[in-house]
């Protein structure tokens, strides 16, 4: 947090230059119900180490969740800096009406946008951590069964209710024959043959989402899983194939344990494919040829992305995480929390004294004047272009 003293041009050698970094004042920390803990406490770390005082909304989805936070962080935190609101979808409209200096959303772009319009009133500052559908391109040059596991493991983690796991799988006709396979056996290696007994593989955190994950099996052709359980609000890990770009499955996030695969002629077209959609959060690619895996890098946008795995690259903190476009902006985790939810103040303290220094710039006004004034101002960096 100290002052962070700033490269000086020579009209200001003799001055104090820094950024000083201050709080925005109150945040509104807004949470998601995938992961109550985790989306909730760690922005408020960063908001609380910048010096804020928070307003914390945890999702009321997750009401188990939301209660325990309501009840503990009151024992460890200041309450007159510090609270939790316990609300539903109209308590938290009544919420967005008071004036807030910063806002932290962490949901989808639905609710986004109605965030956004009420931000808009009091033109308060945001960061949004959205979804969105996140592509999975399988390169024929792969090793199948690694892809498989990755690609397993981070889309039926929590059901599928996760904002950065793989949406949906792009590749050829011969690729998905070879991966299929290697798909089942990791279901199984996984969740066993029967992975509603498994004590590893999550349920569908509603019947709302329930139902509108089921209502997704509809699309394609199910080639693994597919089975439910409306009781016990579960959907088996499911492979889907078959599935046309018009299909509801291909349209919006899934967010529950069905894995689309999507097929394509080659790498240029599954690359105009992903292109021709709204930016998601995450973008990965799997292939045992580092040029493959630079070229979806170099030919795609999203809010980051990960070669060869999935998921993990949100566990280090020392990468930014934040979406682009429709998956939203901002970023966060590690000291990109504590940047989000400061403000950046700049600073120049000057002496009273030594006034012949600033004639040059006072009218009337010539060449010669403009000349030293120019050259007064640049800043010289080695290795950098010189920058007015």
């Amino acid at each position: 947090m100290k002052d962070e003293c700033v490269d000086k041009n020579l009209f200001t050698q003799l001055d104090h230059a820094f950024i000083r970094k201050e709080p925005f004042g109150v945040v509104l920390i807004i949470g998601a119900f995938n992961y109550p803990i985790q989306l909730t406490l760690i922005p408020l770390v960063g908001a609380i180490a910048a010096g804020n005082c928070v307003i914390l909304k945890p999702s009321e989805v997750s009401s188990h969740t939301e209660r325990l936070l309501a009840e503990a962080l009151p024992c460890y935190l200041d309450s007159e800096t510090f609270a939790v609101v316990t609300a539903g979808p109209e308590e938290t409209g009544k919420l967005l009406e008071n004036k807030f200096d910063y806002i932290f959303f962490t949901g989808n772009n639905r609710v986004g946008k109605i965030i956004m319009t009420a931000a808009a009133k009091h033109l308060t500052p945001l960061t949004m951590e959205l979804g969105g559908k996140s592509p999975c391109y399988v390169d024929h040059y792969c090793n199948f069964q690694n892809a498989a596991n990755r690609i397993v493991w981070g889309k039926f983690i929590n059901a599928g209710q996760t904002c950065i796991s793989p949406d949906y799988v792009i590749c050829t006709v011969e690729t998905q024959e070879k991966l299929m396979p290697c798909l089942r056996h990791a279901i199984r290696e996984f969740y066993g043959t029967d992975p509603k007994e498994s004590p590893d593989f999550g349920r569908m955190v509603n019947d709302k989402h329930f139902q509108r994950v089921r209502a997704l099996l509809k699309c394609g052709r199910v080639a693994i899983g597919g089975e439910t359980d409306e009781r016990d609000r579960y959907i088996a890990p499911t492979v889907m194939v078959d599935v046309k770009e018009w299909e509801p499955i291909m349209q919006e996030e899934v967010f529950g344990p069905i894995l689309p695969i999507f097929t394509v002629k080659d790498l240029e077209e599954a690359i105009q494919f992903i292109n021709c959609r709204e930016r998601p959060l995450a973008a990965y690619a799997f292939s045992c040829d580092d040029k493959v895996v630079n070229c979806v890098l170099d030919s795609i946008s999203s809010g980051g992305f990960c070669g060869n795995d999935t998921v993990t690259r949100a566990t280090l903190i020392s990468l930014p995480f934040g979406g682009i476009g429709l998956s939203g902006f901002g970023k966060y985790h590690g000291k990109f929390t504590f940047d989000t939810f400061t403000h950046f103040r700049g600073c120049l303290l000057r002496c009273m004294g030594l006034e012949a220094i600033n004639k040059v710039r006072y009218p009337p006004f010539d060449d010669k004047k403009l000349g030293i004034v120019v050259s007064a101002l640049e800043i010289k960096r080695r290795g950098m272009c010189t920058l007015l």
